[in-house]
């Protein structure tokens, strides 16, 4: 048996400095080939699971939760000290879409998170596409408690910083937190990272290879001292579809006048305004820069630049829209949002033919509803295209031909850019994320890999769930 350890680049470098001692002596010390791998004199014992999910996102805690009600023991790791990913990291809003004309696609246990934080005053569900509206901090509390109250161990405030393999199967990822470097054992494996970090540790084959015309990111923010009441923002701060597409033609249209007769405008996306359930304030999209969130030092760079973008637009619409004449920035996203990076190559591929066709497998695991939005990472435009139906995941777009223990959930499932444009967002990633969960666990029971889990078996327990699949 071939036993390998992967780490990330400078992860030694960390040990080394822990010990006290060179990056090739601690290497040594703990029997660490970077170049080849080897076993690892072993950092602290964590803990030993069914089922552990690395990334705690919209995809990650659904699958979370729903591998530990299918009664695994599990085990969530993420590096903020909150749950939400891209909505409560990112700011991005709503969460979309889990309705089709006014029919609901999505369900289950994502269904029953945006309920819990309806139930709240957290949640405003707009129909007929099912976007849903949400206050930040309420949506770090719902997903919480269902984590917790699921006997899911969470690992916060940690950092992926390398797996252990046996041939092509996972024994253990290292963590890297306060703590110091510490490891997790697992039956299965699930990536719900968004950026395919644990498939890449791993080495599995990718489709996407970070060298193109990628998406841009969005640094998103939430203004406060807004006129939410005003017949601007009563019509463009909710995306029900109702009112056309949801970005804020007046204040596009402005901000395009004004770069024509030049002045200096960042380059921007929509306008979206976006409700956050408290009156006077507003989520923000509108900044919008070319960016790879694998590379830090490039990922850095452009968030700098835009945190720069978000008060030149602060400014421009207090200066040109009474609306926003008393506004400031209440608060800025962690991190900025990403829209694309890694994406593995698994059993099956999700085309964009078969995604707007809404053809359907007889392993499909969950539906996309939003239209197909593809961003210009160089300009002010973005391309959007109509879905005919809800399209259909298969279970096969969340595995690998080689894994026998690693399942990938959210935007970095198996898919080509164009289908991938629709099924990255929120309410699509739990939907994966729930799949994901859901046959981890089936796995663990049935004993086998991944691959050979019974779907039609994962298909009626995500349809006991609530799932239309």
């Amino acid at each position: 048996m071939d036993r390998r350890l992967f780490m990330k680049e400078g992860a030694v470098g960390l040990l080394a400095l822990a010990i006290g001692t060179s990056s090739c002596a601690a290497a040594k010390h703990l029997g660490i080939d970077t170049e080849n791998g080897a076993d690892w004199k072993k950092p602290k014992f964590a803990g030993k699971y069914d089922v552990v999910v690395c990334g705690g996102g919209p995809a990650g805690f659904m699958a979370a939760v729903a591998a530990a009600r299918n009664g695994a023991k599990t085990a969530i790791i993420e590096r903020y000290g909150f749950l939400g990913g891209m909505a409560t990291t990112g700011y991005v809003a709503p969460i979309s879409e889990f309705a089709f004309k006014g029919e609901r696609v999505i369900g289950g246990l994502p269904w029953e998170f945006v309920k819990r934080l309806e139930e709240l005053g957290g949640a405003k569900i707009e129909m007929p596409k099912g976007n849903v509206d949400f206050d930040i901090e309420l949506y770090k509390l719902v997903a919480q408690r269902m984590v917790l109250e699921a006997g899911v161990d969470l690992y916060m405030h940690s950092s992926l910083v390398g797996c252990q393999m046996a041939d092509k199967t996972i024994e253990k990822v290292f963590i890297q937190n306060k703590s110091g470097i510490e490891e997790l054992e697992a039956g299965v494996f699930i990536d719900a990272t968004g950026d395919a970090d644990l498939a890449e540790l791993c080495k599995v084959p990718m489709i996407s290879d970070l060298k193109g015309d990628l998406q841009p990111l969005s640094f998103c923010f939430v203004l406060s001292g807004v006129d939410t009441e005003s017949e601007l923002l009563q019509r463009y701060m909710y995306h029900d579809g109702k009112h056309g597409h949801s970005e804020c033609k007046p204040v596009r249209n402005r901000l395009l006048e004004l770069k024509a007769a030049g002045e200096d405008i960042p380059t921007f996306g929509g306008p979206w305004f976006n409700h956050v359930m408290h009156a006077g304030s507003v989520a923000v999209n509108i900044t919008r820069s070319a960016a790879n969130s694998t590379d830090n030092r490039n990922f850095t760079d452009v968030e700098m630049r835009l945190r720069e973008d978000i008060y030149k637009f602060t400014d421009l619409l207090k200066r040109n829209f009474p609306e926003f004449k008393d506004c400031y920035v209440s608060s800025t996203a962690p991190q900025a949002g990403v829209r694309e990076s890694r994406r593995i190559k698994g059993v099956h591929i999700v085309t964009a033919e078969d995604y707007i066709n809404a053809i359907k497998y007889d392993d499909s695991v969950s539906r996309g509803a939003h239209v197909i939005d593809i961003h210009s990472s160089k300009g002010d435009n973005q391309t959007v295209i109509e879905l005919k139906q809800a399209a259909y995941i298969p279970y096969r777009a969340l595995i690998t031909e080689e894994y026998p223990n690693l399942l990938v959930a959210g935007r970095c499932v198996s898919s080509d850019r164009t289908a991938n444009a629709s099924l990255r967002v929120q309410a699509s990633c739990m939907g994966l994320g729930q799949a994901a969960g859901a046959a981890a666990a089936q796995s663990i029971t049935e004993k086998c890999s991944v691959q050979k889990v019974n779907t039609d078996k994962l298909v009626e327990t995500l349809r006991k769930w609530g799932a239309f699949v």
